[in-house]
């Protein structure tokens, strides 16, 4: 697919953002800590490795989200802090007027296509998403509205209480396009139309991709002149390209392959990602509660830590792992698990994807210890691009994922109801239980930072007592970074890797 990449630039913008550009960039520090080089613009590309091409026409809206994130494409209204709190990006304040209004104030900033970020194209890109189907992960039960207010202003109205409505503004599903970007049937297009300090100007399937600088964006011009990113599915093949000089980043580094690159090379990071074993609720052998507590208990995490991950994880305690820091004091123990059944030979399928270079291995180690605990169990591995619609269609009995368990809005409580609700949007084990949406319910209505992490662990435990779900290993972060390059993005969320302070 080839592209044309925008071509109207604003002078006095160009000029700003020379003068602006050292501070604005060079003062950067990233969520993973590693501040950005001094200095500022140069001509060098980048050249990066991906673990997973775009799986959906790079909708906004789906998994194709966190790649655009990732890659410095799209922008939201706000953005997440090392800390996990909302942080400006395109809004550069909010203020919260009501308990279900809030008021956000734009930055002066430019889409890809030249024309003006706008309180109207902002009002009207929100608009879009809330009429996606299926919604955005990070809207899921929730229903808001947006619109202009003065030249630079924007008030969302939440049909309920949101307090965590600048959070999950954060979220990659939610960037802001330009109108152009929705001129079209189907999912609206990012190319030419995001506000990224890059733009993408070509992409060749789910083999490569190119982007340019962005030179209008209104953080200043980024330190790379533009990024060559290549989509390489097998992991030891990505960090042979590090390793051989053939990439500046690669990311996702297999554990087996983290102790053969150079010491200098190997980055890694705390992460929200939990890999977990989703048990399909709705149909087969699983709908049966006693067959679910039967698998849960055949499962060893501690196992798969040493033996899969070679230490760079730790053993599953729960929906939320050891970097969400607050998790463990708060936890509660479920309650009302079914009693065990002995499988007897019980025949399911298991499915997983091997983008992630661990998870056959992970799938392999699961389906001895079911088969160890009585199951009959059929493996099946596929790129997750062509497996993701029959996870979420319930084809499989069982499915093994690793999920961030706050991408989508940063607010813990958001994952719970995508995943684990009657009306959840990415909910692999098609889970559907009156106790669990209740607590999930009184989770998202609750306000204080403190009280709404209790209630997100009350809810984690009301999920977890219908053994839908078995939380098997909490991942980090192993990349390979070039000794050459500076200020690569390693956050616990995942949303990031280049941005306009990475360089080499």
């Amino acid at each position: 697919m080839q592209v044309r990449p925008s071509s109207i630039k604003s002078r006095a913008r160009f000029l700003t953002a020379l003068v602006l550009a050292p501070c604005l960039t060079g003062c950067f520090v990233s969520p993973g800590g590693e501040s950005s080089p001094q200095g500022g613009p140069s001509g060098t590309r980048l050249r990066v490795a991906l673990a997973f091409p775009p799986a959906e026409n790079l909708s906004p809206y789906g998994a194709d989200a966190t790649l655009l994130s990732r890659l410095g494409v799209t922008e939201g209204l706000t953005a997440l802090d090392a800390n996990g709190a909302a942080a400006p990006a395109l809004a550069r304040s909010w203020r919260r007027e009501n308990d279900r209004t809030w008021r956000f104030t734009l930055r002066e900033a430019t889409f890809q296509d030249g024309t003006d970020v706008t309180p109207a194209a902002v009002a009207a890109a929100l608009t879009h998403a809330t009429k996606a189907e299926p919604a955005p992960a990070a809207l899921t039960g929730v229903a808001l509205t947006a619109e202009p207010d003065g030249d630079s202003g924007i008030r969302v109205t939440t049909a309920a209480p949101d307090p965590v409505l600048p959070m999950r503004l954060a979220g990659p599903s939610l960037a802001i396009l330009s109108p152009k970007a929705y001129g079209k049937k189907g999912d609206p297009t990012p190319v030419g139309t995001a506000t990224g300090p890059f733009e993408i100007t070509e992409v060749n399937g789910g083999g490569s991709a190119t982007l340019d600088r962005y030179d209008d964006h209104w953080a200043g011009l980024a330190h790379a002149s533009g990024i060559d990113a290549r989509f390489i599915k097998d992991g030891t093949a990505r960090a042979n390209a590090v390793r051989t000089g053939d990439v500046d980043i690669s990311e996702a580094i297999p554990a087996a392959q983290a102790a053969t690159l150079d010491k200098a090379t190997l980055r890694e990071a705390g992460t929200t990602r939990t890999t977990s074993l989703h048990l399909n609720t709705s149909a087969g052998p699983f709908k049966d509660p006693e067959l679910r507590a039967a698998a849960r208990t055949a499962i060893d995490p501690s196992a798969l830590v040493e033996g899969v991950f070679e230490g760079y994880a730790d053993p599953g305690a729960g929906i939320f792992g050891p970097a969400v820091t607050w998790a463990e004091s708060k936890r509660v123990k479920p309650t009302g698990r079914a009693k065990a059944a002995r499988p007897d030979g019980t025949s399911i399928t298991l499915a997983t994807y091997d983008n992630r270079p661990e998870l056959p291995e992970v799938a392999q180690v699961v389906q001895q210890q079911l088969r160890k605990g009585g199951f009959t169990v059929k493996l099946e591995v596929r790129e997750y691009s062509r497996l993701e619609s029959d996870a979420l269609a319930g084809t499989f009995d069982a499915f093994i994922g690793a999920r961030n368990s706050l991408l989508d809005t940063g607010d813990p409580v958001g994952v719970l109801g995508s995943d684990y609700t009657c009306d959840g949007g990415y909910n692999l084990a098609r889970l559907c239980d009156d106790k669990a949406d209740r607590a999930v319910a009184e989770a998202v209505g609750t306000d204080g930072t403190g009280e709404r992490q209790d209630a997100a662990m009350a809810a984690e435990a009301a999920i977890l007592g219908t053994d839908a779900v078995v939380p098997l290993v909490h991942q980090r972060i192993v990349a390979g970074v070039s000794t050459e390059v500076r200020g690569v993005l390693l956050d616990p969320y995942e949303r990031t890797l280049v941005g306009a302070g990475t360089r080499r």
